[in-house]
């Protein structure tokens, strides 16, 4: 029996885009290494072939805001100019950050199949101004497997909505990637404290054969 017909889990994919993972993208221009954010595309990959295998729903997110900018708060626009990377700003993928660039697309390795969910999100929180929530609840979902970019920011953002809405979550801890190489590690440790207060940190190698053999994740 496939495994989400008995507990039904999606693998939640974020923001594996060019503007995060290819050169001239919103990262890159900010001064962040993406070659973090590129080694982790061949183990999302790996995730992504044992969940379609599985039968989970898969949900890709991708954050960027619209042409005009209106949906992009002040705040937000002041982290990306101090970032040296205004969300908007022309670059070698387009405009940065907004829906409908170049840059704002997956990575051509990880490109959604088309009956797979993709979430706009312009936020770093996958549920907020989004669909999400309403497409999990259609889909009776209650188990999350979260993998993609960066583990600091709309990973954790999107682990911490999720939990907070009642899902038990598993992040795969080496497919995801931080910004930042010192904050990897500590962002995957806060994971579990307590017990698992944000469930739990899994491996590729450990999501896949739990999927191939129909069992419980998380």
């Amino acid at each position: 029996m496939p495994l989400d017909t008995v507990y039904p889990t999606a693998l939640i994919v974020i923001d594996m885009q060019r503007d995060f993972c290819s050169p001239g993208g919103y990262a890159d221009q900010a001064g962040i290494d993406i070659t973090r954010m590129r080694g982790v595309i061949c183990l999302v990959r790996r995730l992504l072939c044992a969940a379609r295998a599985a039968g989970l729903l898969v949900v890709h997110t991708r954050e960027g805001h619209l042409p005009d900018l209106s949906d992009c708060p002040p705040a937000k626009m002041a982290r990306s100019v101090a970032a040296g990377a205004p969300i908007g700003s022309p670059g070698p993928l387009g405009r940065l950050l907004v829906r409908g660039e170049q840059g704002h697309d997956f990575v051509s390795e990880l490109c959604p199949l088309p009956d797979e969910v993709v979430i706009d999100k312009p936020g770093y929180g996958a549920f907020h101004n989004t669909a999400l929530g309403g497409v999990l609840r259609r889909h009776a979902v209650q188990r999350l497997i979260l993998c993609g970019v960066t583990t600091e920011v709309c990973v954790h953002s999107t682990l911490r909505e999720a939990v907070d809405r009642g899902y038990v979550c598993t992040t795969v801890g080496d497919a995801t990637a931080a910004s930042q190489p010192e904050l990897q590690a500590p962002a995957l440790a806060m994971i579990g404290v307590e017990g698992g207060i944000f469930g739990r940190v899994c491996s590729t190698c450990e999501v896949v054969e739990a999927l191939q053999h129909a069992q419980v994740i998380a």
